[in-house]
């Protein structure tokens, strides 16, 4: 039960629910229509879900959908330095207008640690345009995700369940900074599997990042 911290927002969804009971008709009825009766894929497995009850009896946790995808040809690979480890830092394409102060805190980050490790940052809205990002630092709109991610060391991200699923499935450990939706969800099932730290997204600063 993802939400049994979060009361209000349980108490919201019943509500969601039982509206919508009523107006088909059907408000005696029990059953989740989130889920259906046939069965449910769901793209994550037990090595992050942990021993918790399955919301239905016919879920199938099949792990993340892995497969070859189009990339951009002109990522610099070259780039990449091979005496440092490279930490990817990316909060997905559709929190592209929230992210400028975080991103800018990364690169501070990875700015005090390039000693130590090589950043590549993702940012899709261009939020670090005129910001002073050392030029070892790979600031790119898009990445490669699935083939740096047979490369990086870490990854640092919003909690989006591909990007978290991808990551673990490659052995990579996470710094999470949930924003919205179910991340902070899946922020918490990483952490309770070990696999990864949480930060605050509108709080953390450089240092803690670099903690992290």
């Amino acid at each position: 039960d993802p939400l049994a911290g979060m009361p209000k927002v349980a108490a919201w969804v019943s509500g969601l629910l039982r509206g919508l009971r009523e107006r088909i008709g059907d408000p005696a009825r029990g059953t989740d229509p989130r889920f259906s009766p046939y069965g449910v894929v769901a793209f994550t497995g037990r090595a992050l879900l942990g021993a918790a009850r399955l919301p239905h009896p016919d879920v199938h946790l099949v792990g993340p959908a892995i497969a070859a995808r189009p990339a951009p040809a002109d990522f610099p690979w070259s780039a990449l330095d091979p005496r440092r480890r490279a930490v990817l830092v990316t909060l997905g394409t559709a929190n592209a207008d929230a992210g400028g102060r975080f991103l800018a805190e990364a690169v501070a980050a990875l700015r005090a640690a390039r000693h130590r490790v090589q950043g590549i940052v993702v940012d899709p809205g261009r939020t670090l345009a005129g910001a002073p990002v050392p030029p070892d630092v790979l600031v790119r709109p898009y990445v490669p995700q699935l083939d740096l991610l047979r490369r990086v060391s870490a990854v640092v991200c919003h909690g989006g369940h591909n990007t978290v699923c991808e990551s673990l499935w490659h052995g990579v450990p996470l710094v999470l900074a949930p924003i919205r939706d179910d991340q902070p969800i899946v922020a918490g099932q990483v952490v309770a599997a070990g696999a990864g730290v949480r930060v605050r997204f509108g709080r953390v600063d450089a240092e803690g990042l670099g903690a992290a």
